[in-house]
């Protein structure tokens, strides 16, 4: 039997207050009937003794205490889930806003997941093209990981987050049908929302595409479900229909801030920078959905976005975020100011699990070695500019100015990507090499001697191989034109 609440303790905020109440669960999904006859959705959000506390998703604006009438649903928040989810665009609670109807739903599931046994977990393998040479060769992701990315207020992360999810994909599924994306947007302006919606149609990749869009707007409850609601349908097309599923979730920062400012109103006391003492939880919670099971043929593998406040890598999104992942894809202010895109900071960024997910079998026997490497010359480049910086450029030996060489070339063609510019990873590492050509043999100590003699070849060689094609390819051209002149 339902049982409905008439009258109201107290309206706070988003939040409404109930006493009295039996037989109540916590985040337990209730429904609120207005004087008018409108009707919004919330959940249990706090229980003491008999008094609960709601939060309401759609705001409390308009809400009387004495004549709103409360229903309580007996589960908690569940999403209507199908095949046809893909190439459909939500709100962030998961209603529908593309204009093309609700969905029917196959099954629902509960938004807040259900724990993976860690034995049924397998070990994360083979790697997921982004089509991005610094990531794909450098800080490798691998299907099944959480590898977030960790940009500043004004750089190129909306770009980036388009760019992944338009041109990723798995080298060894069976079709394209097998690889999706789920694209979460957390409180972004409209104009950033409508290009994120834009950029996937006009690509041709909406129909693999799943949206969540919780606008700057909306109300911040909303905000704290939308990475539940996108990780649910994540899990549903992974483990369900069996597809490997890359979820990018922008922006997490604002996540947290709305969790902040919904403890705030429960009156919870708060712990660093104000944010909840269980944001390391909760982030985990979020996290940790990320993985494939044993007998199930699909992944989900995540890509979330976190906007550091000035930059600052020690606040405590990033730094908790950092102890849940496996790794991080830092942005670098500087070589964004530079102009320079993608503005990965190479030296700030890891992926702990790429080590099982490259090499032969899964890229290329090289990529280990032109990784490593790159990442050493990396470093006496640093240190060649920090001398250059004392004592002048002129003052450099020989050595350290080829290292500054290499460093131009290093940030301008292998760093720096067009927008829509996609490289195999064939093609990363070909270029990879082509950098280290600019380098003397005996500098690359971090290469067996085999893999060298198969792939190594000076620049200066390379590119007097270049001209003699391009004087060969002149001569035939000649000639072409002299047998075309003969014809006339």
């Amino acid at each position: 039997m339902i049982i409905k609440y008439v009258g109201l303790k107290e309206i706070r905020g988003s939040l409404i207050v109930l006493d009295h109440v039996e037989d109540v669960s916590f985040e337990e999904v209730v429904t609120i009937e207005l004087d008018n006859g409108t009707t919004r959705q919330g959940r249990v959000a706090q229980i003491e003794g008999d008094r609960v506390t709601i939060q309401v998703f759609e705001g409390t604006r308009g809400m009387a205490l004495d004549n709103t009438k409360i229903r309580l649903a007996g589960h908690p928040m569940e999403l209507p889930l199908a095949p046809e989810i893909l190439g459909r665009v939500f709100n962030g609670s998961g209603k529908p806003i593309d204009g093309l109807g609700d969905i029917f739903p196959e099954k629902r599931m509960d938004i807040n997941g259900s724990s993976i046994n860690p034995v049924s977990r397998l070990y994360p393998q083979n790697y997921i093209n982004t089509g991005i040479s610094s990531i794909d060769t450098l800080m490798t992701l691998i299907r099944g990981q959480k590898l977030p990315i960790f940009t500043g207020s004004g750089m190129k992360h909306n770009e980036l987050a388009v760019q992944i999810a338009r041109q990723a994909k798995i080298a060894d599924v069976d079709g394209e049908d097998d690889f999706c994306i789920v694209f979460a947007a957390m409180g972004v302006k409209q104009d950033v929302a409508e290009y994120f919606r834009r950029s996937f149609d006009e690509s041709g990749v909406l129909s693999h595409v799943v949206m969540f869009l919780n606008l700057a707007n909306d109300p911040i409850i909303e905000r704290t479900l939308t990475p539940r609601c996108a990780l649910t349908a994540a899990e549903y097309l992974a483990f369900e229909l069996g597809k490997h599923v890359l979820v990018i979730m922008t922006d997490m920062t604002s996540y947290c801030e709305a969790l902040r400012e919904f403890s705030s109103s429960k009156g919870e006391i708060p712990g660093r920078k104000g944010y909840p003492g269980y944001l390391y939880s909760d982030l985990a919670s979020i996290y940790e959905r990320a993985g494939m099971i044993h007998g199930k043929k699909g992944s989900v593998t995540q890509l979330p976005i976190l906007s550091m406040p000035n930059d600052d890598v020690t606040h405590p999104v990033p730094d908790l975020t950092g102890y849940i992942t496996e790794g991080q894809i830092q942005l670098d202010r500087d070589l964004d100011n530079a102009g320079v895109y993608p503005p990965i900071d190479v030296f700030a960024s890891l992926s702990r699990l790429m080590k099982d997910g490259i090499g032969e079998g899964f890229t290329r026997e090289d990529h280990s070695a032109v990784s490593s490497q790159l990442f050493a010359s990396c470093s006496k480049v640093s240190e060649a500019r920090s001398l250059a910086s004392v004592i002048g450029e002129e003052e450099l030996s020989p050595a350290d100015k080829r290292y500054i060489e290499f460093g131009k070339v290093f940030e301008n063609s292998f760093i720096k990507q067009g927008f829509y510019e996609s490289r195999t990873i064939e093609q990363s590492l070909d270029l990879g090499w082509e950098l280290l050509g600019y380098l003397p043999r005996a500098e690359l100590d971090r290469v067996d001697d085999e893999i060298l003699d198969k792939y190594y070849e000076p620049a200066k060689k390379r590119l007097e191989a270049r001209l003699e094609a391009q004087k060969s390819k002149e001569q035939e051209n000649e000639e072409e034109y002299e047998e075309l002149e003969d014809e006339i």
